[in-house]
């Protein structure tokens, strides 16, 4: 299965392109979610959803739609994770609340949180529920190193949990001042791609450039490989950013097709218009 989407479903300056004209925040979601097939689920790092606004997302959406909440930031952004062993826990049962629209979660930790931590993680996965699929995010450089990444490869496949794969090298091409305007805005750190997957899911964020011919090298490489984990069997999901994110969503179906031309894919729902639903703004 593959699953691609943006990290948010509501932006505004979608309206007139990746929304019809005059669409009202309401329909957001509604919308998006017969466009992409997935979202990374931002709003939930900031505040955890009420039951009936759960229900309601799990209402507005296909049944082939998944959502990717990322855990609360007060769990997420403590360097002592075996403390919010509750929270956590309460968390992801209201997000059980998604059923069948509920993908993988995702735990993304503060570059602060070392490998020195890795016990508090190795904790936190022990209580994790096992039936709900996670993913977790490290930003520490010294991860990336050859001991500590064998070393949280190793745990994260003990449990079977994935390993985020960020790429942030698109917003590092171009002048001196476009890298540093782009940079300050998306604010993603500067660690090597590492390719290693640590269980049947591969989490894939990539941070894309607003300048299309600068994204068009990285996506057809990323194309091959996609590729070839879907025709191993992996579950990939792909979110695309970027520091604009007008252009999220046209890096998406960019990507999509590139991916399309190497292995069979179904169409996105946005290639096809659905019935009483008004005519789509032309895509970019």
């Amino acid at each position: 299965m593959f699953y691609i989407g943006c990290p948010m479903w509501g932006y505004k300056e979608w309206v007139g392109s990746f929304f019809p004209a005059h669409t009202s925040s309401g329909d957001f979601l509604r919308l998006y979610s017969r466009r992409l097939s997935t979202v990374e689920g931002n709003t939930t790092f900031y505040a955890t959803p009420s039951e009936e606004t759960i229900a309601r997302w799990r209402e507005e959406t296909p049944a082939t739609f998944r959502f990717c909440p990322k855990i609360s930031r007060d769990i997420s952004h403590s360097l002592q994770l075996e403390a919010w062993k509750v929270e956590a826990l309460s968390f992801a049962e209201r997000m059980r609340g998604l059923k069948e629209r509920l993908g993988i979660q995702f735990l993304q930790l503060p570059p602060t949180f070392s490998p020195t931590h890795l016990p508090q993680l190795a904790t936190f996965l022990g209580f994790w529920p096992t039936d709900l699929r996670l993913a977790v995010e490290v930003r520490h450089p010294a991860y990336f190193t050859e001991q500590p990444f064998t070393e949280l490869n190793a745990l994260l496949h003990q449990h079977h949990v994935a390993r985020v794969i960020m790429d942030s090298r698109p917003i590092r091409i171009g002048s001196q001042e476009e890298t540093q305007v782009l940079q300050a805005r998306e604010r993603k750190p500067n660690l090597p791609v590492k390719l290693d997957l640590t269980t049947d899911i591969a989490f894939v964020r990539y941070i894309g450039h607003p300048r299309m011919e600068v994204n068009e090298p990285f996506l057809a490489k990323w194309a091959q490989q996609l590729a070839q984990w879907l025709k191993q069997g992996i579950t990939v999901y792909v979110f695309c950013h970027c520091p604009y994110e007008v252009h999220s969503p046209e890096i998406c179906y960019a990507l999509y097709r590139k991916v399309s031309a190497l292995t069979p894919l179904p169409p996105l729902p946005s290639e096809s218009t659905e019935p009483g639903e008004p005519e789509q703004a032309k895509l970019f």
